[in-house]
């Protein structure tokens, strides 16, 4: 066959009929997501005009790369700058639909066990499709960012950022792999006094230095807990988010200086927004706490040595 009859074949109406027939069959695939319930959402097209209904939700978009989609977000959302010039549409707990359904999105990426499901149940009755996501684990963020990337059409700066998250977490394992465990009280609030048990996304995160949690046996992700079982679990270490309305959050526990982290002044503060949200910049927390958890293991291997 000569090249000009190869070419014509290219172009014959039968190839012509199998190519659009394939293109239609490619297009009818979408894009498949996994829900945190584990049902699927299929997209027709990555999303243009997304909305997020949690803080955490847009800080992960922009790493993500598709910040330029986010056409509205909650309030606290705060980070990166550029969050801040985004309309708001109410805050986790109340959203405002009107708003949201005049924005026209093509996807609202929610937080499954933050926002009312009421209100996701409403926003799917009126046609908005919802996707709803739940992070339970430091290496959950960087699927999360590779999951949104695909969603909107950028893998290649989504998929970069994910490895980048993963590497990251890896190298914390690996570094932290063999030290004295540590052990620890979350403090989330002093008045009422609430923690975090071991299934929290924070716990989690402190596993990676080799930290236990005190109360990780409790059923329930954020309980709360009386000073008499803190004082009777005797940590070597107790850490708190950074609060400026809280102050010094952890100074309630200096009227009792036989406590090991009171004695030995193992006490960490660490920033509020990044410690407290599934977010890429959880690991900065993570790395900060790994570093102090080895100060607390060089302190106690100095105490007994005395």
């Amino acid at each position: 066959m000569t090249w000009q009859r190869a070419v014509l074949k290219l172009f014959s109406p039968a190839f012509l009929v199998f190519i659009s027939l394939a293109s239609t069959q490619l297009g009818a695939a979408g894009i498949t997501l996994t829900q945190a319930n584990g049902d699927e959402l299929t997209l027709s097209a990555p999303a243009q005009r997304i909305i997020t209904l949690a803080p955490n939700l847009a800080e992960i978009v922009f790493a993500a790369g598709a910040g330029e989609h986010l056409k509205a977000v909650v309030e606290y959302s705060s980070f990166p700058a550029q969050v801040l010039q985004i309309p708001r549409i109410g805050d986790a707990f109340r959203i405002d639909l009107e708003q949201i359904m005049a924005l026209e999105p093509d996807l609202v990426i929610a937080w499954s066990s933050g926002n009312p499901k009421t209100a996701l149940q409403k926003l799917e009755q009126l046609g908005i499709t919802v996707w709803q996501l739940e992070i339970t684990r430091p290496e959950e963020i960087a699927d999360a960012v590779a999951d949104i990337s695909r969603a909107a059409g950028t893998e290649t700066v989504g998929h970069a950022a994910a490895q980048q998250l993963r590497d990251r977490i890896e190298q914390l394992r690996q570094q932290n792999a063999h030290k004295e465990p540590v052990n620890y009280f979350f403090q989330i609030s002093p008045r009422p006094l609430y923690t975090i048990n071991g299934q929290h996304i924070i716990s989690h995160g402190l596993e990676v230095c080799g930290a236990r949690n005190v109360y990780a046996d409790l059923p329930t992700l954020a309980p709360p807990v009386n000073r008499e079982s803190v004082i009777m679990a005797n940590p070597q270490a107790m850490i708190a988010p950074e609060s400026a309305s809280d102050g010094a959050a952890l100074d309630i526990w200096l009227q009792w200086p036989e406590l090991q982290a009171v004695k030995n002044k193992t006490m960490l503060y660490l920033p509020a927004d990044e410690i407290s949200q599934a977010a890429p910049r959880l690991l900065d927390s993570i790395a900060l706490a790994c570093k102090f958890l080895d100060t607390v293991r060089k302190n106690n291997h100095h105490l007994g040595a005395q």
